[in-house]
């Protein structure tokens, strides 16, 4: 077992939640069950996936997780971007936050490429 809170992705990730968060808070209130709750979910499941395979036996497993997670963020990228092409997030918002999930992504894929190299 590792402790999740030791990985630089996924105190990325954690800091991403609260950000996304401030942001889906300014959202029209009728996307409440819509964009807010799948951005929300999208973001909230990077870290928490993260985490849950921290807690799981052998190294395979927390490489599933991982590439939950990974998932996860492929599908925050895009709700960001229908969010902003509907108004929800400024273009400068996107811009940085994208950032933020890229750079997540790529930290994602370099933890599971070093993980699966020492199974």
């Amino acid at each position: 077992m590792v402790d999740y809170k030791n990985y630089k992705v996924w105190q990325k990730a954690h800091k991403l939640v609260v950000e996304i968060y401030g942001v889906t808070s300014k959202f029209p209130v009728s996307e409440k069950f819509n964009l807010i709750s799948q951005i929300n979910r999208a973001c909230i499941s990077i870290p928490t996936n993260i985490a849950e395979g921290c807690g799981r036996e052998t190294q395979k497993e927390l490489v599933r997780f991982l590439y939950i997670a990974s998932g996860s963020a492929h599908e925050l990228d895009y709700l960001i971007l229908v969010s902003t092409d509907l108004g929800f997030i400024s273009v400068e918002d996107s811009k940085e936050l994208s950032k933020e999930v890229d750079e997540i992504k790529k930290m994602l894929f370099s933890l599971i490429r070093k993980i699966k190299n020492t199974l």
